[in-house]
């Protein structure tokens, strides 16, 4: 991620009220929120992870757990996933992953590698199912970062996961840094010469790099204006511990342990029916989530025109129809 244009996205967000944490009013679907104990001795301090279920977890249908991006994000930007609990009674549960939005921060971790893992996280997944009664029959929901943490719990081929969506997401990070290089080299050749001189380490104008940065983002992460993505943005720089930590300050050389995130080889361990993702201008181009539709047996690609890494924001409506036809059929 990159400073100025966080700055720029911080000003929006002076605009809007409060962050958004439901897709709809809470009059119309019950909305409960919580705290859960988690246990890292290594923090050296007690840590909670944050929680939001929207619907009933006693209604007899299978909840919709749901991993957001990153890393280092909030849940915000995928809270409109809860159109789902409007649409199908399906109740669906959202987190702050440890770092970040409304759970325990860890500032004095910043740059300690081994503490940041995805085992980290797979853990804080595994003490909230647990805590929330689900364990035992639950689907799974992970955007981009979300999307890998949902793999790699995946692959261990979990008893409780019923089904599972990889939304943007990245099973190798070096096949989505070297799509990144792709996309970049598609925008304006002034837009290019600015993004790659400030990479080099070149001094640019702080006006200039926004509106370089903002060009790529608004391109290939989110092609409209959405307070909810704002929101989440916003929560991510007022402590970039876990991002800065794991995948390093922009997403065009990540230099975090991340770099070597590659699970395509355990992918044909994952055995649960997946729905994969993705949008026309994403990231996460196609050859990115294709080793995932090759390795994994029981598997539906929706491909998204008219989006970029966001398809759930920028073509909401059928994203929620695709999402719930998957949900609710046999497979």
């Amino acid at each position: 991620m990159m400073q100025s244009f966080f700055d720029s996205q911080n000003e929006k967000y002076k605009l809007h009220n409060q962050p958004i944490t439901t897709a709809m009013s809470s009059t119309e679907i019950p909305v409960i929120e919580g705290d859960v104990d988690y246990d890292v001795p290594s923090a050296g301090k007690p840590v909670k992870t944050h929680y939001w279920v929207h619907g009933d977890l006693k209604s007899g249908k299978t909840p919709l757990v749901a991993l957001h991006g990153g890393p280092g994000s909030t849940h915000d930007y995928i809270a409109v996933i809860s159109d789902i609990t409007k649409a199908h009674g399906i109740p669906v549960i959202l987190y702050d992953q440890i770092g970040n939005g409304r759970s325990t921060h860890l500032p004095e971790k910043l740059g300690v590698a081994d503490f940041w893992t995805v085992q980290l996280f797979i853990d804080e997944l595994d003490s909230l199912l647990k805590h929330l009664g689900v364990q035992d029959n639950f689907d799974l929901y992970g955007h981009s970062w979300g999307g890998m943490l949902s793999i790699a719990f995946a692959v261990r081929q979990p008893k409780g996961l019923r089904k599972l969506i990889l939304a943007s997401a990245i099973p190798k990070m070096q096949d989505y840094v070297a799509s990144t290089v792709k996309l970049r080299s598609t925008l304006p050749q002034d837009v290019q010469d600015t993004l790659t001189k400030h990479l080099a380490g070149e001094m640019v104008d702080p006006k200039e790099l926004q509106a370089a940065e903002g060009a790529y983002y608004g391109r290939f992460v989110i092609s409209i204006e959405s307070k909810e993505m704002t929101a989440s943005i916003v929560q991510l720089m007022s402590d970039p511990t876990v991002h800065f930590t794991m995948l390093g300050p922009n997403v065009f050389t990540v230099v975090g342990p991340l770099k070597d995130f590659d699970l395509i080889p355990e992918l044909h361990k994952i055995n649960v029916p997946t729905l994969l993702t993705n949008g026309r201008w994403d990231g996460v181009q196609d050859s990115v989530v294709a080793p995932m539709f090759k390795h994994i047996a029981k598997t539906k690609w929706a491909h998204f025109a008219a989006s970029s890494h966001a398809p759930h924001l920028e073509e909401r409506e059928r994203y929620m129809e695709v999402v719930g036809q998957f949900l609710t059929s046999g497979y």
